[in-house]
This record gives C-alpha cells, sequence and structure tokens, in this order.
C-alpha cells in the first residue's frame, strides 16, 4: 500500500476525514521518512494530526513535549476514546503512577506519550527512555525553546537531553507563530539535522482585525458585545480583571463566567463547560485560557488590556471564527495602554542593583550564609518578603526569574501541591464505621466513586470535585476531611501552593552575582522590540490590519483584507450621509431632556462607529451639544 494511503487509511479510520487540509500531508510525510521537520501552523490549522496520525502509523512510542497539562489530559483522553493507546507524564503525579506508564510505554501498550518539559531532566524518565522504541519526538509550542520568542521557558531546553539518548529518533518542532528569526533559533536548538520547514499562510480571510480607540473600554466592550452575537472571549491581564468583568457584565443582562490559572481543575473544567455548550456567553479570562480549546463558533475575541507582543495577540485572536464563518478579533486601546506597556518593560526586567538586592535578601530572609545553601529548598512567602524588606512584589517576581535563568536559584512558581490523602482504615473497616455522620457518609463515598488505589497509596484530589458530587461547600468537605483524619480514619494532607526557591549553587555576596548578556540585556531588548511592534500594530490606522500581521510574520506578499477597521474607514460608503443624519438624530433624542448624560449612554444608541464620531463632531463645533469629562449635555 503505498504511504499516502497508509496515512489516509489511519485518518479516516480514527478522525473520519476523507482528505488532509492545508499542509499537514506534508509535515506527516517527511516526518514519516524520518526527517528533523519544523512545522508553521496557524491556531486552529490541525496541528495535532500531524504528529497523531504518523505515530500511530509507526512502530514505538512518540514523545510528544507540551506545556499544556490541560491540554495533554485533554488530547489523551480524546484519543482513549478512538481506541488509541496515550498517556500522560506531569508534575504531581504519584511515583508509581509515573513508573508503570513508562513501564507500558518500553513494553509497547503507549503510542503516544505526552510529557511536560520539567519531567524531562528526572533521572527515572531518562532512565526509562533508553529501553523505549521511539518513533519520533514532536515538540509543541516549539517557540517556548528559543529566547528570541515571545514566551521563552528555560525548562524546555532539557529537549536537548532526549536527543543525545535517542540520537535517532526524529523532532517534529511545531508552532504557531514564529518570524524567521525564531524559526532558525528553534531548528539549531534542537540539533536539526538538515533545515526542513512547512507553513501555512497565516491569512485568515473571515477574521476582521479591529483596535477600536476606547476612553471607557467597559462602554466599548458592551457596546460592541450587543452589536455582534455570539460565543466571545475577553482577555484580561490579571485574575481579578477576568472577575471583575465577569461580574460586571452579568449586572449589565451579558451571560458570562471568569477563567485563569488560579482556579481549581474541577471549576476550570466546570466554566469550560458552561462557556463551551454556550449556557454562558462570554469567557473573560487571563492567557491562560484558550490552548486546545476546539470550539469553532466563537464570534468574538476581545483584547481588554494590549498584549506585551504581537505573537501572543495573534494566536490569541486566531482563537475567533474558526468554523470560517465572520469573526471579530477587537483589541481595546487608549493612551493609557503606552504607559501600561512601558511599565511593563520596567518590571519584567528591574536594573541589576535590584535583581543582586534581592539575591542578598533572600540569604538574610532564610539566613543563609556566604558559602552555604546549595540544594536547600525553602518555602518563599513572596507577601512577606516583600513587607518586610520594602520590595515591590513584581520587582521581585521577575528578579527571581532572571536569577533562575542565570543558575543562582530554581525558582518554583506554581507548584503542584494539591491535596493528598490515603485512607488508614481498610474498606470492610470502612464499612464497617457507625459513629460517621450523613456528611461525612457523604465526602467518603465521593472520594470511592471518584477515586481508585485509595487504600494503598496517596492520591491527589480535588476539594472542589467532592465538593460538587457530595452536594457540600468546599470549606465543608475540608473540615470533614481535617476531621475523618484527626480521627485516623485517613491522612488527609491539605493543598498548599507557596512557591519553593532553591539554591542550586552556595551563596556568594550579591556584588560578585553575574548576570549574562544573554539572561537579561539580549531579553530585555528583545521584549522591547515585542513590545514596541504591538503599539506600532494598535496605532497605525493607515495599513490594513491583516497586511500588518502577515508582515511581521515575514509574509510580504498579500492584499488588503478589505474587512479590518482600516480598509473598512477607507472604503467609500454610499450610506455614510443617511448614517450621519441618523446618529446626529439619535444623539439630540438622547439628550432632549436638557439633562447631562453620561457618555457612555451613547453606547447603547449602537450607531456606526465612524458616523458617531463624526455626528458628535459635528454637534460640539456647533455648539448643540457640550461634553464635560464624562459627561454629555445640550
Amino acid at each position: 500500500m503505498p504511504q499516502d494511503d497508509k496515512y489516509l487509511g489511519i485518518l479516516k479510520k480514527y478522525w473520519g476525514y476523507s482528505e488532509f487540509r492545508g499542509i499537514q500531508r506534508e509535515i506527516i510525510e517527511s516526518i514519516g521518512a524520518g526527517k528533523d521537520t519544523l512545522g508553521l501552523m496557524p491556531t486552529g490549522g490541525g496541528k495535532s494530526i500531524t504528529f497523531q496520525v504518523p505515530a500511530i502509523a509507526q512502530e514505538g512510542v512518540c514523545i510528544v513535549v507540551t506545556p499544556l497539562i490541560a491540554l495533554m489530559k485533554d488530547q489523551v483522553s480524546h484519543l482513549k476514546q478512538k481506541g488509541i493507546q496515550a498517556a500522560a507524564i506531569y508534575s504531581g503525579q504519584a511515583r508509581s503512577e509515573i513508573i508503570k506508564i513508562l513501564e507500558n510505554a518500553i513494553f509497547g501498550a503507549v503510542k503516544l506519550l505526552y510529557v511536560s518539559p520539567e519531567r524531562l531532566a528526572s533521572d527515572i524518565f531518562l532512565v526509562k527512555l533508553k529501553h523505549m522504541k521511539v518513533s519520533f519526538i514532536t515538540v509543541d509550542e516549539a517557540h517556548c525553546i528559543s529566547q528570541w520568542g515571545y514566551d521563552f521557558r528555560p525548562s524546555y531546553l532539557q529537549i536537548a537531553e532526549i536527543r543525545r539518548v535517542k540520537p535517532d529518533a526524529p523532532v517534529l518542532a511545531l508552532t504557531a507563530t514564529a518570524t524567521r528569526r525564531v524559526m532558525d533559533d528553534i531548528m539549531e536548538r534542537l540539533q536539526f539535522r538538515e533545515k526542513k520547514v512547512f507553513r501555512m499562510s497565516f491569512k485568515r480571510d473571515n477574521l476582521a482585525y479591529v483596535v477600536r480607540e476606547a476612553l471607557d473600554k467597559y462602554a466599548e466592550l458592551l457596546h460592541i458585545l450587543k452589536s455582534v452575537e455570539g460565543s466571545a472571549i475577553i482577555y484580561t491581564r490579571s485574575r481579578r480583571r477576568s472577575k471583575v468583568v465577569s461580574e460586571w457584565l452579568e449586572q449589565q443582562g451579558v451571560s458570562a463566567t471568569f477563567y485563569h490559572a488560579g482556579l481549581e481543575p474541577a471549576i476550570k473544567d466546570e466554566r469550560q463547560k458552561l462557556w463551551q455548550t454556550d449556557k454562558k456567553r462570554v469567557m473573560a479570562a487571563t492567557n491562560a485560557f484558550g490552548m486546545g480549546i476546539d470550539k469553532p463558533n466563537v464570534r468574538l475575541v476581545i483584547h481588554l488590556d494590549c498584549p506585551d507582543s504581537v505573537e501572543a495577540y495573534f494566536q490569541e485572536a486566531g482563537r475567533a471564527g474558526r468554523d470560517g464563518k465572520k469573526a471579530y478579533a477587537i483589541l481595546l486601546w487608549n493612551g493609557h495602554d503606552h504607559a501600561v506597556l512601558a511599565k511593563r518593560i520596567k518590571t519584567t526586567f528591574p536594573s541589576k542593583e535590584i535583581v543582586r538586592d534581592v539575591y542578598d535578601h533572600l540569604a538574610y530572609f532564610f539566613q543563609v550564609g556566604l558559602g552555604s545553601g546549595n540544594g536547600h529548598t525553602f518555602t518563599f512567602n513572596i507577601d512577606q518578603f516583600c513587607y518586610i524588606y520594602h520590595f515591590y512584589p513584581l520587582y521581585v517576581n521577575s528578579a527571581l526569574h532572571i536569577l533562575q535563568s542565570a543558575g543562582y536559584i530554581e525558582y518554583e512558581t506554581d507548584p503542584d501541591a494539591r491535596a493528598r490523602l490515603r485512607f488508614l482504615l481498610g474498606r470492610d473497616e470502612l464499612y464497617k464505621l457507625y459513629e460517621t455522620t450523613p456528611n461525612e457518609e457523604a465526602v467518603i463515598s465521593a472520594l470511592l466513586r471518584n477515586y481508585s488505589g485509595l487504600f494503598s497509596d496517596y492520591r491527589y484530589v480535588e476539594e472542589a470535585l467532592i465538593s460538587q458530587v457530595s452536594g457540600l461547600s468546599q470549606n465543608e468537605v475540608y473540615l470533614i476531611l481535617k476531621s475523618l483524619s484527626h480521627r485516623r480514619i485517613l491522612h488527609f494532607i491539605p493543598q498548599r501552593k507557596t512557591p519553593f526557591i532553591t539554591y542550586t549553587q552556595d551563596r556568594i555576596d550579591g556584588c560578585d552575582v553575574v548576570i549574562p548578556a544573554s539572561v537579561y540585556d539580549q531579553r530585555k531588548e528583545q521584549f522591547i522590540k515585542h513590545v514596541n511592534a504591538i503599539e506600532a500594530y494598535a496605532t497605525n490606522n493607515h495599513v490594513c490590519r491583516s497586511r500588518q500581521l502577515l508582515r511581521y510574520f515575514d509574509e510580504t506578499k498579500s492584499e488588503d483584507c478589505g474587512i479590518c477597521d482600516v480598509c473598512v474607514d477607507h472604503q467609500p460608503n454610499p450610506n455614510a450621509e443617511q448614517e450621519f443624519k441618523d446618529a446626529k438624530q439619535a444623539i439630540l433624542d438622547l439628550l432632549a431632556d436638557h439633562k447631562p448624560h453620561d457618555i457612555k449612554e451613547t453606547s447603547e444608541l449602537l450607531l456606526p462607529r465612524k458616523a458617531f464620531k463624526e455626528a458628535l463632531k459635528y454637534l460640539c463645533n456647533e455648539e448643540l451639544v457640550h461634553i464635560d469629562g464624562l459627561m454629555i449635555y445640550r
């Protein structure tokens, strides 16, 4: 059977598709022929098919490196439903569970083994890897390995160690966003034997890119949601803001929920499901939301806060309109965003003096003497540290990341310290208990129904999930587990999310701390370039938005899209005169009571943007209406 037919047969059997899309076939044939391959496919381009199909076709196990644990779990679940052998290894799993998965991979019971980058360097993984027959290695989100990329992650550098252990296994690197410089860096760091690149055009004919200048972003947000129907994602910079936006929209009558990395897994799953099933129209979220989310009918992606880079914006915006129907990617912008971006440069790269000062004060905080500390790990309360030594938390967080990159410490900001428990009584003894309350029985029942192996080993549990199943509040569940632990029915280790700091070498004097140019100066320069590029995009109102984005990613041959805000503003509008008259009258009608009105109320008129601005300017010039701060009146 020809090789093409073999791959197509797998595609039809497991996914039900009759043909490959875009460059999927080229990538599959390249990696199937044992060639190191780099694939650039925009969000929604079908990246997973390019490694899952050849993994099934070949002997051995495909190692898939990805930083997205939620996506990892989701893909493993979907593959198993199709009857494909898949497993995942990530932080937080019991050692016995990891060993079992790795042994299964050695004996051929796993076709796709997903691994988080942090796990790659562990002794247990490297030892077991030597005994595996590896078909090829897939590196998802490959831009993370490049210091020139927008999301560099030092843990990705461990992938080179896999190549050392398995030199004959080819590498498939995949990313949705990369400039030519980043592509070259990816191939160099992954030790490509020869450069082999396949890339799809990043052009999205159905996606209208819009930059909307808005003094009051909340009012503009509401105006947009009332003007365009359908499912929406609103991206914010902070966890707190995602919650505030969600609650505010609910108050305005718009169905919404929120999502960020700090939520418990069960709550994340619940909210994601509400949004995916359209029970909640809007998801207000940080950039923790969206990777691997397969929802084709998103009509709006709105950035309330400006991202740090064009790459991040393009990837997040690309989650709109995957069904091919008209959709909008809207960036809300005003003069304040320039100041915010400038501040981000300072907080992401505090001065080297501050970095060295933080290093010295860490030693005071942990009482680590000169010439000692190597290998010692401490829990780190950043709020307490900043309070005692009068540091700004954002500076401290950035300084610690810089010290980590420079090799002085390990800074684990989000340790997987979920709650764990193990039953101390046997199953038969448990059933003979007579002194348990109905609520305790509900919690015990929820544990037994949702977790296996609780009598033989400690298992990670989610209090939010137990709460849902038992019908009790999370606080009630926590108190019951503490009580059962006190009575020696089980041993409960509560959740703890305190960061850890580990000294990777003996402490030296702060003035002797060396911060290499590759860790600080070069990355700061690149960060500034990223910030300048996104700001140039937001403020360039003369060149088609789509062309601006395509040129950034080195697609120089492009045409005006005809649907972005720049293109629309430059198109002749046969209805312009009537729209101007209608807008002028609507504003006058609003102010007919001769009372001051909040300018936010004008968003409720749902007028064409250009017509509204021209009508308001005309009325002000004619002194028919007046604006005082945020109030408008006749």
